[in-house]
């Protein structure tokens, strides 16, 4: 069967993992560590970066950092994974939730304002498939009524808004290298980027237990003591040179994606100007980095027959997700603020095709025209 994914291998992975098992410190904070953190704020221009054990443990970083507390309101769009949402409810916020663009299926940024109240702490904007939310009206809007930006940027690694980097651009941008994204830690890791510059000491007061450890390593204090409030949020260095790896090729990766998805783009355009489909849209000022291709179908019937037809011929394709505000844990702990006039509806005729950087010419032809063949 033709996966839908594979984490990505570049082949020095295991030789950097050895370095580190020889260099006697596994756990965080350790040479690789350091080297990954290094190569995210200079590439990304971010104040600091810090790596952690997933996107996930970002955003409830983030939710920490930026003080959420019980009864405050926090606006993201509904089209995104769980852990986008339970990062602010585990601090006993209410989710806003507010309609999606239908052509890059991110939040949309004309809908945010009126859903603003006295409660609202901060907007989350997810940049979905990597493709950028227009950052500089939400950024505006955050200005105007003084509040947080945390980008959720899980796929949005080597895209980029208008020239600055995804997750370099609001307060607080939280990354992913989940076995999933374009580039992994081994099955699991994320990284917080701190932009503003008052935030970066309790941040890493905040990622090591609420402790000033991070202060004692570097010689700043001759012991470390409980300062704050935090949690365990290192990435193991196991994990670092594993990711290493991966960030040293990060530019061979992004290039391979890119010519994959084009690929794809260009293949089915015909449909997509017969009107049978439709193809993802890129705002200018976008670069994206072919984080996933996708079409939309005409329905959820139309999808689920190409599923079908797509798995006869041993080939997964697959879709996500069902809109937060749908869920039983989304309708207790959310609300939707105004018309769902297309969250619900675009992500239902939304299919996503193979795609990741060992994938095979040979197999992406046999994708393609396995495609080629349900539509003609």
């Amino acid at each position: 069967m033709i996966p839908f994914n594979a984490p990505p291998i570049v082949g020095t992975e295991i030789d950097y993992m050895r370095s580190a098992m020889e260099s006697g410190k596994l756990c965080g904070d350790g040479g690789f560590t350091r080297r990954c953190q290094q190569w995210l704020e200079q590439r990304f221009g971010s104040r600091k970066a810090l790596l952690t054990p997933s996107c996930t443990a970002s955003l409830e970083m983030a939710a920490l950092l930026i003080d959420i507390q019980p009864g405050d309101e926090v606006i993201m769009p509904s089209y995104t994974f769980v852990s986008t949402a339970n990062a602010f409810v585990l601090r006993g916020a209410r989710i806003v939730f507010v309609d999606v663009r239908p052509d890059t299926m991110n939040i949309d940024e004309s809908k945010i304002e009126a859903a603003i109240s006295e409660k609202t702490r901060a907007i989350v904007p997810v940049h979905y498939a990597g493709v950028a939310c227009d950052m500089d009206v939400i950024m505006r809007i955050a200005q105007q009524h003084n509040l947080w930006v945390i980008e959720d940027a899980a796929q949005g690694v080597m895209s980029a808004w208008k020239g600055r980097a995804l997750g370099a651009i609001g307060h607080i941008g939280c990354l992913s290298f989940h076995e999933t994204k374009n580039y992994t830690a081994g099955g699991e890791g994320g990284a917080t980027l701190i932009n503003d510059p008052t935030l970066v000491e309790r941040a890493e007061i905040i990622r090591e237990k609420g402790t000033n450890r991070s202060q004692f390593f570097r010689g700043q204090v001759d012991k470390y003591t409980w300062r704050d409030i935090g949690s365990s949020y290192l990435m193991a260095d196991l994990q670092a040179a594993y990711l290493w790896a991966q960030l040293e090729a990060a530019e061979l990766i992004n290039q391979q994606r890119l010519a994959l998805w084009r690929n794809y783009y260009d293949a089915l355009l015909p449909l997509a100007e017969k009107g049978r489909i439709e193809l993802p849209a890129l705002p200018e000022g976008c670069v994206h980095n072919a984080h996933m291709f996708y079409i939309k179908l005409r329905d959820g019937d139309d999808r689920s027959r190409l599923i079908d037809w797509l798995k006869e011929a041993d080939i997964l394709a697959v879709f996500h997700y069902i809109p937060l505000h749908s869920s039983p844990a989304g309708q207790q702990f959310g609300i939707f603020h105004g018309e769902d006039r297309f969250t619900t509806v675009e992500s239902e005729r939304l299919l996503r095709l193979p795609l990741f950087y060992n994938l095979a010419p040979v197999n992406q032809r046999t994708v393609i025209n396995t495609l080629l063949s349900y539509f003609g």
